[in-house]
C-alpha cells in the first residue's frame, strides 16, 4: 500500500463520517436528513473496503449504495402536501431493495444500474420544482448528482485515469454537497439559521481531522499490510468524529448517568444544553414579520407538532410573536427557554379558543378542538395498544375512546391540519395587527444569552 492511499482515504472517510453524524445530530427525525446521512456513511465504509482491497466487489457495491439513498433523499424533498407522497416513499423503498440485489448480482459495469432510481428521484423533484424550497435546489442537486454519477462511472468502468484516489475523494465532496443542500432545505423549512451552526461544526471537524487523521495515516503507512491495524485506525477516526458531531447527545447521556442521584442538577444541565444548541439556530428577531403566510402556517404546524419538545420550540421563529412578548416580563424577555415556555402557553391558549361552548361532545363542531387539545396539548395517542387513561379527566377518557373507535388516523391528521390552520390564521392576524414598535424594542443582554 502506498502512502497516497491512506493520505486521501483517511481524511475523506473522516469528513464523510462526520457529515453523516452531523445530519443525524441536527435532526434525526427527518427522513431526508437520515437518508443523506446513510449515503455518506455508505461511502465512508466503502472507502475502508477500498483501502483494504482496491477495486473489490464489496467496495464497488458500497459506492453504489449512496445513489439509492440519494434517490430517497430527492423523494423526501418533495412537498408534504403531495397526495401520492406516501406511495412514492414506499415505491422508493421497494425499488431500492430490488436494485441493491441487482447491483450485488451484476459485474462492475452493470452496477451503474444503481443510478436509475437516482434519475427517477430527480425527475420527480423537477416535476414539482415550483413547490420545492429553495427554488434552486433541484438544479443544484442535479448538478452534484451528475458529478457523482461521472465519478462512479470512472470507478466502475475500465477507464485509465492514473489511479482512482482523487476520483473517490471527488465523490466524497459530491456527497458532502448533498448533505449541505439537505441541511439548507431543512433549515428553510423549519425557519432556522444554518450558517452559524454549520460554520462552528465545520471548524471543529477540520480541527479534529487534522491531528487524528495525520496520526492514523502515519500509523497505517508505518505498519503496512496489517488489516487489523488499518481497521483500528479507521475506528479511532470514526469514534472521534461521532463524538464531535453528536457532542450534545453524548453529554446528555453522560449527564443522565453521572447525575442520576441529583435530579435538579440533571434538569438544569439539560436546559443549558438545549439552550446551547438552540442559540446558533434561531433566526434574527426582525425576520418573523417578513415571513409569508404559507411559511407562517408551516411554522405553526411544526410548533404544535413539537409542543412537548422545548429544544425545538426554542428554535422556532414563533418565539418572537408579540403575544409571547406580552406574556414575558422585562427580565425574562431575552431568555430563549422562557420564550419557548411562553410560546407553549400561547399555543395552548389558541387551542383552547377552539373549544365550543357547553359540555364536551363528540359532534362535528368539536372535531378541531378535540384533535389538537387531547392529542397535541395533552399528548394522548388514541391508537396506542394500551392508551393511558390513568389520572385523566372524564372528557379526556371519552375523547380517547371515541377517536379510537370512530376516527381513523388519516381523518384525525386532517382534523389536526385544519385546526392548525385556524390557529395559524389567528396568530397571523395578531402579528399583522401588532404595534410595529415591538420589533425595535431594545434587547438587554442577559447571562442566558
Amino acid at each position: 500500500m502506498t502512502s497516497r492511499v491512506p493520505a486521501i482515504a483517511v481524511p475523506a472517510f473522516a469528513l464523510a463520517w462526520w457529515g453523516a453524524c452531523y445530519l443525524i445530530g441536527r435532526d434525526p427525525c427527518r427522513a431526508r436528513s437520515a437518508r443523506a446521512a446513510a449515503a455518506l456513511a455508505a461511502y465512508a465504509i466503502g472507502l475502508v473496503a477500498w483501502t483494504i482491497a482496491p477495486a473489490s466487489a464489496p467496495a464497488q457495491i458500497l459506492f453504489c449504495v449512496p445513489a439509492l439513498f440519494w434517490a430517497g433523499t430527492a423523494v423526501a424533498l418533495l412537498p408534504r402536501t403531495l397526495p401520492e407522497r406516501r406511495q412514492i416513499d414506499v415505491g422508493w423503498l421497494v425499488l431500492s431493495v430490488v436494485f441493491l440485489a441487482v447491483v450485488i448480482a451484476l459485474p462492475s459495469a452493470g452496477r451503474l444500474v444503481a443510478l436509475a432510481p437516482l434519475l427517477g428521484g430527480l425527475v420527480l423533484l423537477w416535476r414539482f420544482r415550483d413547490q420545492v424550497q429553495p427554488p434552486v435546489l433541484p438544479l443544484a442537486l442535479t448538478v452534484v448528482a451528475v458529478l457523482y454519477a461521472v465519478a462512479l462511472a470512472v470507478v466502475l468502468l475500465p477507464v485509465d485515469v492514473g489511479g482512482p484516489d482523487l476520483v473517490l475523494a471527488a465523490m466524497g465532496v459530491d456527497l458532502l454537497m448533498l448533505g449541505f443542500l439537505v441541511a439548507v432545505a431543512d433549515a428553510l423549512e423549519v425557519g432556522e439559521r444554518l450558517r452559524p451552526h454549520l460554520i462552528r461544526a465545520v471548524l471543529a471537524a477540520v480541527a479534529v481531522t487534522v491531528p487524528i487523521g495525520a496520526a492514523a495515516v502515519l500509523t497505517i503507512v508505518a505498519v503496512p499490510d496489517r488489516r487489523d491495524v488499518l481497521l483500528l485506525q479507521f475506528g479511532v477516526v470514526a469514534t472521534a468524529m461521532t463524538g464531535l458531531a453528536l457532542a450534545g447527545r453524548v453529554r446528555r447521556i453522560l449527564d443522565t448517568v453521572a447525575f442520576r442521584s441529583d435530579e435538579r442538577l440533571h434538569q438544569d444541565r439539560a436546559a443549558l444544553l438545549l439552550l446551547a444548541d438552540a442559540l446558533p439556530r434561531h433566526r434574527q428577531r426582525h425576520r418573523l414579520i417578513t415571513t409569508d403566510r404559507d411559511d407562517f402556517l408551516r411554522f405553526t404546524r411544526q410548533a404544535l407538532d413539537n409542543y412537548d419538545n422545548l429544544g425545538r420550540l426554542m428554535r422556532s421563529p414563533l418565539t418572537d410573536l408579540p403575544a409571547v412578548d406580552r406574556r414575558l416580563g422585562a427580565l425574562a424577555a431575552e431568555q430563549p427557554l422562557a420564550r419557548a415556555l411562553e410560546l407553549r402557553a400561547v399555543l395552548a391558549e389558541s387551542v383552547d379558543r377552539l373549544r365550543p361552548a357547553g359540555k364536551f361532545d363528540t359532534s362535528d363542531e368539536w372535531r378541531h378542538y378535540s384533535a389538537l387539545y387531547f392529542c397535541v396539548i395533552l399528548g394522548l395517542d388514541p391508537y396506542e395498544r394500551r392508551p393511558r387513561t390513568e389520572g385523566l379527566e372524564r372528557d379526556a377518557r371519552l375523547a380517547v375512546d371515541w377517536m379510537r373507535r370512530n376516527v381513523s388516523r388519516p381523518t384525525l391528521r386532517r382534523w389536526q391540519s385544519e385546526a392548525a390552520a385556524i390557529v395559524s390564521r389567528r396568530l397571523w392576524d395578531e402579528l399583522m395587527g401588532a404595534d410595529p414598535r415591538w420589533l425595535t424594542r431594545a434587547r438587554t443582554p442577559t447571562r442566558s444569552t
